[in-house]
């Protein structure tokens, strides 16, 4: 015979005595702990940091001894210009990655599980945009090692190159709020790929990345320097070089308000209508 003990109220208070309920967490513990999911997905797919190690060193390694002689007659004096360049390049071109990864996550229902936590609500994009962060940091960082190693010197010292580094993860951050957008709009990683590289490669490309736009036909400059792009690489030429392109800063400082101003909201505003 089966005796079923029914606990009094009595039991359960002194159980339970001493142990108050755990304060909901803020808005800045939740996103930080879905940057570390960030990381931690990392860990253990280290096939994620393909584009960010693969894209630098091509870029750099290709571009230099494919176009140094051609443009320039020497390599090593074409790496002086072109670095800075190959390090926005792989920046910009990795934050694409930010949507693609929003967009599986939701594909796979992540989100709906995400939707059910007493949490604050953008965490999880936000979160996941802070550990992203560091993916920008480290492919920039690798162009400048390798640049170092093939003989970039820049003259701006530490200094230069780690402002100059700050400079493009800051715009590659602002920036990654465009394919946040898209990745709530679209339905497929692959969609969010496709048009994001449609988006960035002749942006990248159509700079002053490879070669001084003042060899370009006219209508051609024009378009190459309205692009922030441009102001972007030109800042960071200065950087390196330990100046302090004024002018040039407060293109891509007010460039990245825009982006975020304008992508920011509208993210926001398509998750609630998506969590709703």
């Amino acid at each position: 015979m089966t005796t079923t003990l029914h606990p009094t109220r009595t039991v359960l208070e002194a159980t339970f005595a001493g142990h108050a309920r755990p304060a909901r967490p803020n808005a800045a513990a939740t996103a930080f702990a879905f940057g570390w999911r960030a990381l931690l997905k990392i860990k253990h797919v280290p096939e994620q940091l393909a584009d960010v190690i693969g894209i630098p060193v091509i870029f750099t390694l290709m571009f230099t001894y494919l176009f140094g002689g051609a443009l320039a007659r020497d390599t090593h004096a074409y790496l002086q210009f072109l670095l800075p360049g190959t390090l926005v390049m792989a920046a910009v071109l990795i934050t694409v990655y930010t949507g693609v990864n929003l967009n599986t996550d939701i594909a796979t229902g992540a989100f709906d599980r995400y939707r059910s936590l007493p949490i604050w609500r953008p965490a999880p994009i936000v979160g996941g945009m802070i550990g992203d962060v560091g993916r920008y940091a480290l492919g920039s960082s690798l162009v400048v090692v390798l640049g170092l190693a093939m003989g970039y010197r820049p003259q701006g010292g530490v200094a230069g190159v780690v402002a100059g580094i700050g400079l493009a993860v800051l715009f590659a951050f602002s920036l990654s709020w465009v394919w946040t957008t898209l990745a709530l709009v679209v339905r497929t990683p692959v969609a969010v790929q496709a048009l994001g590289l449609i988006v960035l490669f002749p942006l990248t490309f159509a700079s002053n990345a490879f070669v001084d736009p003042s060899t370009m036909p006219g209508w051609v400059r024009s378009a190459v320097d309205a692009n922030p792009i441009t102001h972007l690489i030109t800042a960071e030429r200065g950087l390196m070089r330990g100046d302090m392109p004024a002018e040039e800063l407060a293109w891509v400082l007010v460039s990245c308000a825009v982006l975020v101003a304008v992508f920011a909201p509208a993210t926001a505003r398509l998750y609630r209508t998506m969590t709703r």
